[in-house]
């Protein structure tokens, strides 16, 4: 009797997790940093990504305020298309996911409860992109020469300080993606868009004071043809 009580009852325990979880994800990224900001008419424009679940940081690879391939080897090689690519896009991840699951359908049950429950290693992918165009899931946005300095120094503070041989590129889910060592565990604290959104706000661009979920980071950045 107690054990059909206690399987009758998980359910509903789950669901009320849940939306716990969405709730204060939701309250989290509606309270505001760095509020006061606005877009400089000069500065560097980047962009943030997502697909719905996931997002990232859009960077140009070479400006006259960071070179990118000292940071990540990756970016100074083609892309599959023979085009060398301008820009990088930058983002955080569990392990297993990244380097092991290409589909979404490819996620195993236990990993997937794994990493709900006890989180996983983190790593840092990146995406290489030869014309990534403004759009509702590619939003450009323009910061200033001094919070994009800050900007590069967040995102090199989660990475290892690189061998004299160069930052070892792991091979993941997609080939014409990098991935990189990266400090830090994924867990549903410390998610992607968390990561992302944490990132952002260290570099003074407005953002909620906890994004784990993709939409919690794009609400703060309009969009912009």
């Amino acid at each position: 009797m107690r054990l059909r009580k206690l399987a009758l009852g998980l359910p509903a325990l789950l669901g009320v997790l849940l939306a716990g979880y969405l709730l204060a994800a939701w309250i989290g990224s509606s309270i505001p940093q760095n509020a006061d900001w606005t877009e400089p008419a000069e500065g560097i424009d980047i962009m943030v990504e997502t697909n719905g679940i996931h997002t990232s940081i859009i960077v140009p690879i070479v400006n006259a305020a960071k070179d990118w391939r000292q940071t990540f080897s990756s970016a100074s090689l083609p892309h599959l298309s023979g085009e060398v690519p301008p820009h990088i896009a930058v983002g955080f991840g569990e392990r297993e996911v990244f380097l092991n699951v290409a589909e979404w359908s490819d996620l195993s049950p236990l990993t997937a409860l794994r990493i709900t429950t006890l989180g996983g290693e983190g790593v840092i992918r990146v995406s290489h992109y030869v014309r990534p165009a403004p759009s509702e899931n590619h939003r450009r946005l323009r910061i200033s020469h001094a919070q994009y300095a800050l900007l590069v120094a967040a995102i090199e503070s989660h990475l290892p300080a690189p061998p004299a041989s160069g930052r070892e590129i792991l091979q993941g889910s997609y080939s014409d993606d990098a991935y990189y060592e990266a400090f830090g565990n994924y867990t549903a604290i410390n998610t992607c868009n968390t990561w992302v959104g944490a990132r952002l706000a260290e570099a003074g661009v407005p953002m909620g004071i906890w994004t784990p979920l993709a939409g919690g980071v794009m609400k703060w950045i309009a969009v912009v043809e």
